[in-house]
């Protein structure tokens, strides 16, 4: 009985349905409700209140989503009350709804709940010109659709309180699968028969990213429940999965070789895939962590990653002894690969009282590196006072988007529609998005979906199937459930069904087929035009993708990050704070850099003379960062280099010095001619005392001379880069005065 339990709720009630459950449940008890007091009249708005409350819905706390269901349900008020007091006037609606729309983008500077909120709010104002009637009570139709947002926010706090760990432990398990893909795009650096090294640099900054974007949710799912559950053993548990996957990262992104170096090296030895091998093992035992989180199973880690240590520490022994150069190299590698061997076998053991209470000092520091929501009103408003430029992304959506709200809202006194003509705006403001490829490809979606589920909804009505009230409340709940579950997994179906949903609504009010379905499908076609409009001709993002200042931050946070570093293997690990901001701000930064340029791949014409230096800029970069993490995972070592004299006057002002030059870099504030003659000079130094210190230093000093050594090496590499990045940047700006 209880594996059938188990089975249920980890196969059958998947992330997905949990997900769902809300809005089934509260779809159902409005079904039960207008048919029960026979008020089919006022269906839609409650229909629409309870699809706003789920627009809305955020994971958090019980006390957390308690206090968001208040904050929505005032923002929903003053919206629908804003909404029907300018509808009542006429044309009022349209400064109102043009302001509005502009200030409550504008609000997504203060972080993701409130741009959610926000949304939705403009989401509601939309839905309220879509039910206003002047025959109508207006505060009736508000508090239909409150009514409908206070019933799903109620459903979605008891589906918390029956599944309180599920978003955390799927947040969890889709980082152990972007943790899987990272480490196996790491592997293919092994393949000996691969020399494409550009496109594997690519493939693993956008691995990167999409690990770094998992952590980001992950933490913030770990932050809300840290306030009031850190003593339980399940946040324990899930506290210890995301630092050893913290771990891993910062172990996996490290990097002790030129690849070159390696390849020529090792190409036709055993080494090269026997290092692939356990990266590929480590990878798989990362999918197995996410299957068990899943699944609510406890990992057992295998003993096949441990074999194949063996045997490449075998081997490597069985090539120092044939005399292979720089044997230290290969095994700082190695014992890399056997760090994160350690961690993945260690996770599912238990601490002690004072390792527990130091992981909740940690994960209380951590957290602050998501970015808390913005408190107090000044502070406020300095947010959203420094997104106020052009070069914001978010300032253009909002201009596009208020463009976008004024037009359409003008488009139904100017030709004289009914309030259903308001489609269009809903149409246009749930496709523009902050960039021209996502809005393509949700217009195109938003289309086919519309006409598919207009076409459904005629077969419906041609064939009686919803002849009576029950059939037309159970599609309803039908299709209500079933856009949710599909919202984020894939658009086009999600608006096939809310199409449909909308119909039926207004079919059980009482509007006809030419009056509810045909309409649609112009107002469809009207509204997505508009939107691809704005996203087109609108301060274009493709004029404002700035190459130069993601650089720019990357490349100072990288610099910042290495001094953390030294200080850190000169005075003592720390995990702290400051250091953590550092190494989360690089990251963040790299992978911004990284979707810059990937959205320049989408329109290659565009940017053409971009993207014959930005893939290899990115490349560099991106191993600028992997050199210096692999400084990092030496923290731990600083007694035993404080030993040794020698290396200690040498490494740490020369740390020191190549940090400065990378920010020097960052900022243009060097000639190459200059930079390369102190870098000569440091590196010169480095490679004396690796050489010298073969038999003198441990093989901890000499990696991290070695590691210092490599970036040397690519900053004159770096530093070209940048330069052609400056020039490309400064005739931009040229051509964009011009225009």
């Amino acid at each position: 009985m209880n594996r059938l339990l188990k089975k249920i709720q980890t196969d059958w009630l998947s992330d997905g349905i949990i997900k769902t459950l809300p809005i089934f449940i509260s779809t159902n008890l409005v079904a039960v409700i207008i048919w029960t007091l026979q008020i089919s009249h006022h269906s839609m708005p409650l229909v629409l209140g309870i699809i706003a409350g789920g627009l809305v819905d955020l994971d958090n706390s019980l006390s957390g989503r308690f206090k968001n269901l208040i904050l929505t349900l005032i923002a929903f008020a003053t919206s629908c009350w804003g909404a029907t007091l300018a509808l009542s006037y006429g044309w009022l609606f349209i400064p109102f709804a043009t302001i509005c729309a502009f200030g409550l983008v504008m609000l997504g500077a203060l972080g993701q709940r409130y741009n959610t909120i926000a949304f939705g709010t403009l989401a509601v104002a939309v839905y309220t010109s879509l039910t206003y009637s002047e025959n109508s009570s207006s505060i009736l139709n508000m508090a239909m659709i409150l009514t409908g947002t206070l019933l799903y926010g109620l459903m979605a706090m008891l589906v918390h309180i029956i599944f309180p760990n599920r978003t955390v432990q799927e947040n969890l398990a889709r980082s152990y699968e972007a943790l899987s893909a990272y480490l196996q795009a790491k592997s293919a650096y092994f393949d000996p028969d691969d020399d494409d090294l550009a496109q594997k640099q690519m493939l693993l900054a956008q691995a990167n990213t999409q690990v770094v974007n998992a952590f980001d949710q992950t933490r913030l799912s770990l932050f809300y429940r840290l306030q009031r559950h850190t003593r339980q053993k399940r946040t324990q548990r899930m506290l210890r999965y995301y630092f050893t996957a913290q771990d891993i990262l910062e172990r996996a992104s490290s990097s002790h070789y030129q690849y070159y170096e390696l390849f020529l090296a090792l190409n036709n030895s055993d080494l090269m895939f026997r290092f692939q091998r356990v990266l590929e093992l480590e990878a798989a035992a990362c999918l197995h962590i996410a299957y068990a989180l899943r699944h609510g199973e406890i990992y057992q880690h295998g003993i096949r990653v441990e074999k194949a240590l063996q045997g490449l520490f075998n081997s490597l022994n069985y090539h120092q002894e044939q005399g292979l150069k720089n044997i230290h190299r290969w095994f700082s590698i190695a014992e890399n690969l056997r760090n994160i061997e350690g961690q993945l076998n260690q996770i599912e053991s238990g601490e002690d009282e004072e390792q527990a209470v130091e992981i909740r000092k940690n994960l209380t520091k951590s957290n602050r590196l998501v970015g808390e929501p913005v408190s107090g009103f000044r502070n406020m408003i300095r947010a959203v006072w420094a997104q106020c430029t052009l070069s914001s992304q978010l300032f253009r959506h909002a201009i596009r988007i208020a463009f976008v709200v004024g037009v359409c809202g003008s488009l139904v006194p100017l030709f004289q529609l009914d309030t259903k003509g308001y489609w269009i705006l809903l149409t246009a403001i749930f496709v523009c998005q902050p960039n021209y490829s996502a809005t393509k490809k949700r217009l195109i979606q938003r289309v086919v979906g519309t006409i598919l589920g207009v076409l459904v909804g005629m077969l419906v009505r041609e064939y009686y199937i919803t002849s009576t009230l029950e059939a037309k409340l159970g599609l309803i709940v039908i299709s209500g459930s079933l856009y949710t579950f599909f919202r984020f997994r894939n658009y086009g179906f999600s608006t096939f069904y809310i199409t449909i949903l909308v119909l039926v609504s207004l079919d059980i009010t009482g509007i006809g087929a030419n009056e509810g379905i045909l309409p649609r499908v112009l107002d469809t076609l009207v509204g997505t035009a508009i939107a691809w409009f704005a996203v087109s001709f609108i301060y274009p993002d493709w004029k404002y993708l700035n190459l130069h200042e993601n650089l720019k931050n990357t490349l100072k946070a990288s610099g910042h990050y290495l001094r953390h570093i030294m200080a850190q293997l000169q005075f003592g690990y720390n995990d702290n704070l400051p250091y953590r901001i550092a190494r989360r701000d690089v990251q963040n930064y790299i992978s911004a850099l990284s979707g810059a340029i990937s959205n320049m791949h989408s329109e290659p014409k565009k940017y053409q003379d971009a993207l014959s230096f930005a893939p290899t800029l990115l490349g560099v970069t991106y191993t600028l960062l992997s050199y210096i993490s692999a400084l990092a995972a030496y923290r731990i070592a600083q007694a035993s280099l404080d030993r040794q004299l020698d290396f200690s006057a040498l490494f740490y002002t020369q740390g020191r010095e190549v940090a400065n030059w990378i920010e020097r870099i960052a900022e243009g504030k060097t000639t190459s001619a200059k930079m390369d003659d102190q870098l000569a000079m440091i590196a010169q130094e480095l490679n004396h005392f690796e050489q010298t210190h073969q038999q003198k230093s441990d093989a901890s000093a000499l990696v991290l001379i070695q590691q210092l050594r490599l970036i040397v090496e690519l900053l004159p590499q770096l530093q070209t880069l940048v330069a052609k990045e400056k020039r490309y940047h400064q005739q931009e700006e040229i051509e964009n005065k011009a225009d």
